[in-house]
């Protein structure tokens, strides 16, 4: 199918595609298979995936905990720029396939493993996103992409495959929804979820309870920023990773952070998800209420117009793009001057904005009020009014109606 392989480095989850596949590539290639976990926060203990991949096939295992890297060199990054794709989508899978497959290529030329292994079906985007990533870092690696060969043609059949050959799977047929879960959110497609008029069950949710379920009295926080990320909560500095972690702890308990969307795939279909993404639904408000005082109008505005093309650009996989590299360095100098505080109520599924501060603020008082001031001559806006109206004046006395 795709040519001898020596050796190939599996991205493995313990989920029920990768659980088969360790099978599916001894059976095909019959050469030694290395499992690859990356620890992005899934919030599950791994070394039972460990044990089952060994007991599956794999020759060695690798768990990395990656957690503190996605925080600091994706996420923040990408929440710097507000990033939303077709304004709903937080990004939180897209953003994880880079740095997973980036620790994949490091572990491949360690090993000497001549070929690299996903799991992902061939209608999905994380094909993609694998794909390209394992391209630029290494345009020589052999890919191998199960779903795009194998005759099991459905999560069924997956479930029948691993029943015949005793492969312990994490999937019913009852529940065969996908999840996908990380630092900064969790997923659900798939299964049940196709039928976009099909409501959730709320037993599905992870992070978040029911908004009507959440407490009757608000939480107020507050998110110190510097150079555009957050580096304390409530005064406490800590690391990306666990700031992460506290903001999905407050969000989760207010009922913060879930959508249900139909979105564009890459590939040219739509898709239905419902996700959950409570501290980075958070940190996109602080963020703005920040940015808000510190942030010059036309910068913003600069800034603002690249979020669409720098969230499509993640969402299609070009993370070690050069456009998208270029866009980050202007992004980021747009940052250089959000230094302050956020603060926020949550409540019952909001999240409100109810002061911000900062040191060095573009916001003055003295010049913003409405009460008698120094710094503003009223009179000065009649002549600005005047000439902003001068085209629209020749326009309408040459086009308008007579």
């Amino acid at each position: 199918m795709d040519g001898k392989v020596k050796k190939i480095v599996l991205a493995y989850s313990g989920g029920l595609d990768t659980s088969v596949i360790i099978q599916w590539l001894k059976e095909q290639y019959d050469c030694e298979i290395i499992a690859f976990c990356a620890d992005v926060g899934q919030g599950e203990e791994l070394e039972p995936v460990r044990e089952k991949a060994l007991a599956t096939g794999a020759s060695k295992v690798y768990i990395e905990d990656l957690q503190e890297e996605f925080a600091k060199d994706f996420l923040f990054p990408m929440l710097r720029a507000n990033a939303y794709y077709e304004n709903n989508y937080l990004l939180g899978t897209a953003i994880a396939r880079p740095l997973i497959a980036k620790e994949q290529i490091r572990i491949a030329l360690k090993e000497g493993a001549d070929g690299v292994c996903h799991g992902c079906t061939g209608k999905g985007n994380d094909q993609i996103r694998f794909e390209l990533a394992y391209q630029t870092l290494n345009p020589h690696i052999k890919i191998i992409a199960p779903w795009r060969h194998w005759d099991l043609t459905s999560r069924s059949a997956l479930m029948d495959y691993a029943k015949t050959h005793g492969i312990p799977v994490p999937v019913t047929k009852a529940k065969p929804y996908s999840i996908d879960r990380n630092l900064f959110h969790i997923s659900f497609e798939g299964g049940v979820l196709e039928d976009p008029w099909y409501t959730p069950d709320e037993d599905m949710f992870q992070l978040s309870v029911a908004p009507e379920n959440a407490p009757d009295k608000p939480t107020t926080i507050e998110i110190d920023y510097e150079a555009g990320d957050p580096v304390a909560v409530n005064g406490e500095r800590m690391s990306p990773a666990r700031l992460l972690t506290r903001l999905n702890e407050f969000g989760g308990r207010n009922g913060i952070g879930r959508i249900d969307i139909v979105e564009n795939r890459f590939v040219g279909m739509k898709s239905r998800g419902v996700y959950e993404t409570p501290g980075g639904t958070i940190l996109h408000v602080a963020h703005k209420a920040v940015e808000s005082l510190t942030v010059d109008r036309e910068i913003m505005y600069l800034r603002d117009t690249m979020i669409p093309d720098y969230a499509k650009a993640i969402y299609n996989g070009f993370w070690y793009s050069p456009e998208r590299e270029l866009m980050q360095k202007t992004i980021d100098e747009s940052q250089k001057n959000v230094y302050g505080t956020a603060r926020l109520k949550l409540y019952k599924g909001s999240c409100i904005v109810t002061g911000r501060k900062a040191v060095k603020s573009l916001y003055d008082e003295k010049i913003a009020t409405f009460e008698e001031d120094d710094g503003y001559r009223q009179d000065d806006a009649e002549g600005f009014i005047r000439l902003n109206a001068l085209r629209l004046k020749i326009y309408s006395a040459t086009y308008g109606k007579k």
